[in-house]
């Protein structure tokens, strides 16, 4: 029996634990709870804590976050650059060895995006990088939103993963979870992050969780590429955007079936190996013991997990290491991979040649006007926002709703999620997106389109 093994079992045979050990995990936990998972009603429009906060931010900067996007990207290149070269003993190991020591692929990549932030700020260079739709949209509409997204979601995190609430409810939903989806039931918060606040934070979570041992490599890839769906407020965006408002609640029940069947059905990061992250290995005892109920089992790993938390002083340390990591080795990657996929969705005809094969399946699946409806099946590889785009200019509800409902359960899009997901450590290619995208719209299209044929019946 490991350690580990042996300390979940002793937790299960001891009843009880102090009331101090207990506040430890109830009150940060609450406020992670308050901050990531309650919903709030702000005027016509649904929000989180966390994203309050990041809009009042995003509103105090107002007009100077391009320009402090602009400043970041040039920091990443300088600051790696620097540290590649000098290399200081200080940024030989541990965080700032990973944060800049990269290889030369991700070393264009944020010479790349540095560039591309550059020419859009002075409107200098070619109109494909700079025009309002491709630059600009990364520049001036997906910057700002991800500069204070991510910088109130990397300090506050801590308090829903490190003081029990991830062990609470995954072992209050471990059982069903491992039968319906075979993963482990804290994936539950993930998925729970991602519906109140964004698929980013479900993935941050994801990847925290891998990285600290608590998720092996399949489990991380599954969780991340099946469960980070788009949040609420995105939908009602997306709903918004392609007049579709009045009919919101069969949308969102739409995208909540079609993923979840999707979910089960996908196959191909099922062959990876349930091996855990190897500097941690895996931190994880989920055994239970038949002494004591589910909820007390529950609770007591929870405590266990709060009694183990960081002090003070470490929690700010790791939360500014991790807002460091996102702005200086995330950013440069999502604006550039962001910008080249919006370049080749406004400037080539490749997702319209690649549509071709979708004009028979949508006509099929009997959805009116298929042939302007294809390429909005397959744009949203490149970002999750250009079908609705594209679908502003198709006349039929029933269409608009279906590749609506489409482009939020395809999950894979490369100007945040898919950029995301590459830079982290857990071991998904590229092909591999590409494969889930496309395996995710096979099983979900003709789902969205019963389902929207029943309602416009």
């Amino acid at each position: 029996m490991s350690a580990l093994e042996s300390t979940g079992n002793d937790a299960a045979r001891d009843r009880g634990f102090h009331r101090r050990d207990l506040f430890k995990f109830l009150i940060p936990s609450l406020i992670g709870v308050s901050l990531f998972l309650v919903p709030f009603q702000v005027g016509d429009t649904i929000n989180i804590g966390m994203g309050l906060m990041a809009d009042g931010l995003k509103a105090l900067l107002d007009g100077a976050l391009p320009a402090i996007a602009v400043c970041v990207l040039c920091l990443s290149v300088v600051a790696t650059l620097y540290i590649k070269l000098a290399r200081p003993a200080w940024a030989e190991h541990g965080v700032m060895g990973d944060m800049f020591h990269v290889g030369p692929v991700w070393l264009g990549m944020r010479l790349l995006g540095a560039i591309f932030a550059l020419m859009t700020f002075f409107q200098v260079g070619p109109e494909f990088v700079t025009a309002s739709f491709t630059g600009g949209v990364m520049l001036n509409d997906l910057a700002p939103v991800l500069l204070t997204f991510f910088f109130f979601a990397a300090l506050l995190l801590p308090f829903l993963v490190e003081f029990g609430f991830m062990e609470f409810i995954g072992s209050l939903v471990r059982k069903p979870f491992r039968v319906i989806f075979n993963l482990p039931g804290r994936s539950a918060i993930d998925a729970t992050a991602s519906w109140m606040g964004s698929g980013t934070v479900g993935v941050l979570i994801t990847t925290q969780q891998y990285e600290t041992g608590f998720y092996n490599r399949r489990e991380a890839a599954v969780i991340a590429t099946n469960f980070s769906i788009v949040s609420i407020a995105f939908s009602l965006l997306i709903t918004s955007f392609v007049d579709l408002n009045h009919m919101f609640v069969q949308f969102y029940f739409t995208v909540v079936v079609a993923g979840l069947i999707a979910a089960v059905i996908v196959p191909p990061l099922s062959r990876k190996p349930d091996s855990y992250y190897e500097p941690v290995g895996c931190q994880l005892a989920e055994k239970r013991t038949e002494e004591v109920g589910m909820l007390r089992y529950s609770l007591l790993q929870a405590v266990r997990r709060a009694e183990k938390a960081p002090g003070p002083r470490e929690l700010a340390r790791n939360a500014l290491f991790n807002v460091a990591d996102i702005f200086l080795a995330l950013l440069p990657l999502v604006f550039a991979i962001g910008t080249v996929a919006l370049i080749l969705a406004e400037f080539t005809p490749l997702f319209t040649w690649l549509s071709y094969p979708m004009v028979p399946v949508l006509e099929l699946l009997r959805i009116p006007e298929a042939e302007a409806a294809a390429p909005a099946t397959l744009v949203g590889f490149a970002d999750m926002f250009l079908p609705a785009v594209l679908a502003t200019n198709i006349e039929s509800e029933l269409t608009r709703f279906v590749i609506a409902c489409l482009s939020l359960t395809q999950l894979i899009y490369m100007s945040e999620i898919g950029a995301l997901l590459l830079k982290s450590k857990i071991p998904i290619k590229l092909w591999e997106l590409m494969a889930i995208f496309l395996l995710r719209t096979a099983i979900t299209l003709p789902i969205i389109a019963f389902m929207a044929h029943a309602f416009f019946f």
